[in-house]
């Protein structure tokens, strides 16, 4: 989400509770056209909306009776309403660029002031619909062209390929137990630079950013592992800072990995750099005994990441990997946006030469089953046990 107070509150989504799957894509196909990726031998299902950037609306493990994961904002959607600055529509997989503030940003026109009346997201990562090039049963492909302008009036033309295809859930890299249902999926995004003019550091660079938004619960956490070692060769562990200090009865960390409330009940963020962080984070839901897995590129070696800070910056290249945030009241009596939670990743900043590209891998992956199915899994992706995650706060 936007690093500064945003809220929709006429617009308070209603994708929570008890909705199925079949409900989700049921809503969504009364506003437009979706691609459902499945396979003949699961009950897994991914729905897409070429209208929103080829965006991942929702998924399911079981698609005759299960759950949809993904948040969607059905009230702004059923008003058929255009926004102002953003049209949160929700979606577990959305295809955005950074940088958002800064003197690079592609969200402010330059000499504007860092604010939420002069922030506005390109239609390229709000609006604007994708094409489809290519569709089968189990995959979908994209393609967009758009011209982009930053803060400092530095045009980047770009062509955007973007796919979504279902994958094996044991291409994680652990052992699934048979009584586990699961869905996988990734999408790879591609950018190239289309136009005459290289893009280098001193102007300004892109970098793919992929967000997630998910249902919450009371008990959701989000768990991300990372990197040890002293801060002055790594810097901080946490970057835990973007709306006030994140209070440490929400966020624990431990001594490879940290946990965040993912509870929609109070709005806070927080980053991880690419010293720190490893290619995988995740939450885990235990209302609803639901594993989830975000495994992302993280390229060796690449440490300049795109700075979204809403400020003119020090450093435009010391950003974030990878982000996760939870929605809650904007302020004190103002309903939140869903609530929600959040699961991002970018890419390195591309400095790309004419017909250079970047590419950047997001996999989503979920799991639902008893804690005692679940708990191998996790201690195989993250390194603890299950009973942690459910113990890391009261």
């Amino acid at each position: 989400m936007a690093d500064v107070p945003f809220s929709q509150n006429e617009f308070t989504g209603s994708a929570e509770g008890a909705k199925s799957f079949q409900d989700d894509v049921e809503f969504l196909e009364r506003h437009m056209e979706l691609v459902i990726l499945r396979r003949t031998d699961s009950r897994a299902e991914v729905a897409v909306a070429p209208r929103w950037q080829g965006r991942v609306m929702t998924s399911t493990a079981d698609a005759d009776s299960g759950i949809g994961y993904g948040w969607i904002n059905e009230a702004l959607i059923a008003s058929g309403e255009l926004q102002a600055h953003i049209n949160a529509v929700g979606g577990e997989d959305r295809f955005w660029l950074g940088p958002e503030g800064g003197q690079f940003s592609i969200f402010f026109k330059s000499g504007d002031p860092f604010d939420l009346e002069h922030w506005q997201t390109p239609p390229a990562l709000d609006t604007s619909p994708y094409e489809v090039t290519m569709r089968d049963d189990s995959q979908v492909v994209f393609i967009h062209r758009v011209t982009l302008t930053n803060y400092s009036d530095i045009q980047f033309e770009v062509r955007i390929d973007r796919a979504v295809r279902l994958v094996e859930p044991n291409s994680l890299g652990v052992v699934i137990p048979p009584s586990v249902q699961s869905v996988a999926y990734e999408s790879e995004n591609t950018i190239t630079n289309v136009g005459s003019q290289a893009w280098t550091p001193d102007t300004g660079l892109l970098s793919v950013w992929i967000l997630g938004m998910f249902k919450h619960s009371p008990k959701t956490v989000v768990i991300i592992p990372f990197r040890a070692g002293p801060e002055n060769d790594l810097g901080p562990i946490v970057n835990d800072t973007y709306f006030g200090k994140v209070p440490d009865d929400r966020l624990t960390i431990r001594d490879t990995v940290l946990f965040f409330r993912a509870d929609g009940a109070y709005r806070s963020k927080i980053g991880l750099s690419p010293q720190r962080s490893k290619p995988v984070l995740g939450s885990y839901d235990a209302t609803r005994q639901l594993l989830t897995v975000v495994r992302y590129d993280l390229p060796e070696g690449a440490t300049d990441y795109v700075n979204s800070m809403w400020e003119l910056q020090d450093a435009p290249y010391a950003g974030d990997a990878v982000n996760s945030y939870n929605d809650g009241p904007p302020t004190p009596g103002v309903p939140a946006l869903g609530p929600f939670y959040e699961l991002e990743t970018s890419s390195p900043a591309a400095a790309l030469t004419p017909g250079q590209s970047l590419t950047h891998r997001h996999q989503t992956y979920h799991f639902e089953g008893t804690e005692a199915s679940l708990d191998q899994i996790v201690h195989e992706t993250f390194g603890v046990n299950l009973n942690a995650i459910v113990t890391a706060f009261p």
